[in-house]
């Protein structure tokens, strides 16, 4: 039985580096043909428990600022610099959460991390519902923030390692999709909850996912790096349903993680299969940020306002939607048009819509003084500019929107899941997370001031420049890994035939 196993991988993997290329593609959708996604499915729901999280996180603040800024309690009242630390020190906490993250994944596991990070979750939130102090909000913001950094590390790890190529694509884009989620769903609460209610709300999700994942497996190829064979199978079988056989994936990942080593160490920076992903990794986090995304979010409901909209709130919550809207149809097509072909679109509509919005800006206001700040006064164009021009605020906030919800929101996770080896997940994932976090922390603790210094239109200019210069780096350095299987994707880096 063994010599039968063996001598079954062997041909297998032979075919794989090419030998038998047709008679592999072949034995591989048959393979793919027997398997029954529901647990998958059902284990994705619980791991994205997370993200759901995260974007409650992400969206608590606008909502909760301009309650904070003008309660009666004098210990919790915000002024406009602490107002801008409760938006943006969420961001440091997700910086050490990245790291952290990387540390956990190598060291328990996957799952275990996911169950881990609910907690700073919900002492996080527990904390601001008990906020007698700003100290306390900051706090619990960074407790919060931290898990987050955990949970955008882990999760996509873990579906990833779960997935297979027939759909890792929308599950993986399924984290984005639950962010933005969470996001609306904060914003429609907040609508009628005070900060303490909202908070409360927001600690429920992370309670779910400790719950749910206890009941979920370890992703096989961690398993399979811990020398775990039989525990790999029978995650497999979970993940793929009785009929598909187990060993004939167990054996191939296990050749792949045989290929790639064992631990990692610093000598590996100087393997093409390691430093090309990384860089490509890096450069996809920065440019995620540069677009202004994490600042245009925080502080929609402020951008509204200097946009003339009355109901600023109720816009946020509309732009919420979009993005919700848009990344499940992004979820959709990712496995059929490609991560490389919408993230140009993405980009395309990103630069175009910030570039309208500066028009917005630069035709309905102008800028007095170097330091006073933005004072909107009348268009020569028209008497009210604003009831004018307010269409183009909202079609350019919709379009962008739009634009990054269908690439460059899910894609760059989803890429940072895909393309680096196991041995190497853990520490290049951080360091593309503290990328992703540190640039976001940056862009968001000087939002406003660069409204004030470059004013409202030469803000969304830069983002513009920013969105087409990641349309040049995607066109030339970011690979197309739909349709691959994780080991394809790591073989194309290294320069070896694809397995």
């Amino acid at each position: 039985m063994m010599e039968i196993q063996n001598h079954e991988s062997t041909r297998l993997l032979d075919a794989e580096y090419g030998e038998e290329e047709t008679g592999v593609r072949s034995e591989q959708d048959e393979y793919l043909d027997k398997v029954k996604n529901g647990k998958l499915y059902l284990a994705t729901f619980a791991a994205v428990l997370g993200p759901l999280s995260f974007g409650f996180v992400l969206g608590y603040s606008s909502p909760a600022i301009p309650e904070l800024s003008t309660i009666t309690d004098p210990r919790l009242q915000l002024d406009k610099e602490e107002a801008s630390w409760f938006g943006s020190i969420v961001t440091i906490g997700a910086a050490i959460g990245g790291l952290l993250g990387g540390w956990m994944v190598d060291k328990i596991g996957r799952k275990l991390s996911l169950m881990f990070c609910s907690i700073p979750y919900i002492f996080g939130f527990t904390i601001i519902i008990a906020a007698q102090n700003v100290w306390m909000l900051y706090l619990g913001r960074v407790l919060t923030g931290l898990a987050s950094g955990v949970t955008s590390l882990v999760v996509p790890l873990y579906i990833s390692e779960m997935a297979h190529e027939r759909v890792r694509g929308a599950m993986g884009s399924c984290v984005q999709l639950m962010v933005v989620t969470g996001i609306m769903g904060v914003y429609i609460a907040g609508l009628s909850l005070d900060w303490r209610w909202l908070a409360i709300c927001c600690s429920i999700p992370p309670t779910l996912m400790m719950v749910f994942m206890c009941f979920m497996p370890e992703t096989p190829r961690f398993l399979l790096s811990q020398g775990k064979r039989r525990e790999a199978e029978e995650a497999l079988r979970f993940l793929r349903g009785p009929d598909a056989p187990a060993e004939w994936e167990c054996a191939r990942i296990e050749d792949a993680s045989d290929d790639q080593g064992g631990s990692f160490g610093m000598a590996d920076l100087k393997d093409p299969g390691v430093y090309k992903p990384l860089g490509v990794g890096i450069m996809l986090m920065l440019f995620q940020q540069l677009t202004g995304i994490n600042a245009i979010m925080f502080y929609a409901e402020t951008i509204f306002e200097k946009a003339h909209f009355k109901n600023s709130n109720v816009a946020t919550v509309v732009v919420a939607a979009t993005q919700v809207v848009f990344t499940a149809v992004a979820a959709l097509v990712m496995d059929r048009a490609g991560r490389k072909l919408l993230l140009i679109l993405s980009g395309v509509f990103m630069c175009l819509s910030t570039a309208a919005f500066g028009v917005y800006f630069k035709l309905s206001s102008e800028t007095h003084g170097n330091s006073s700040g933005l004072c909107l006064v009348e268009s020569p164009l028209a008497q009210n500019p604003a009831a004018d021009l307010s269409w183009l605020a909202l079609s350019s906030m919709g379009f962008f929107i739009t634009g990054f919800s269908l690439g460059w929101g899910p894609i760059p996770w989803l890429v940072m899941s895909e393309i680096f080896p196991t041995r190497v997940k853990g520490f290049a994932s951080s360091v593309c997370v503290l990328t992703n976090w540190g640039s976001a922390f940056v862009i968001t603790k000087t939002f406003q001031n660069l409204m004030d210094i470059l004013t409202s239109a030469g803000t969304f200019w830069l983002f513009s420049g920013c969105c087409a210069l990641n349309i040049v780096f995607t066109i030339i350095f970011v690979p197309e890994t739909k349709g691959k299987t994780l080991e394809q994707i790591q073989a194309r880096f290294k320069g070896t035939p694809e397995q």
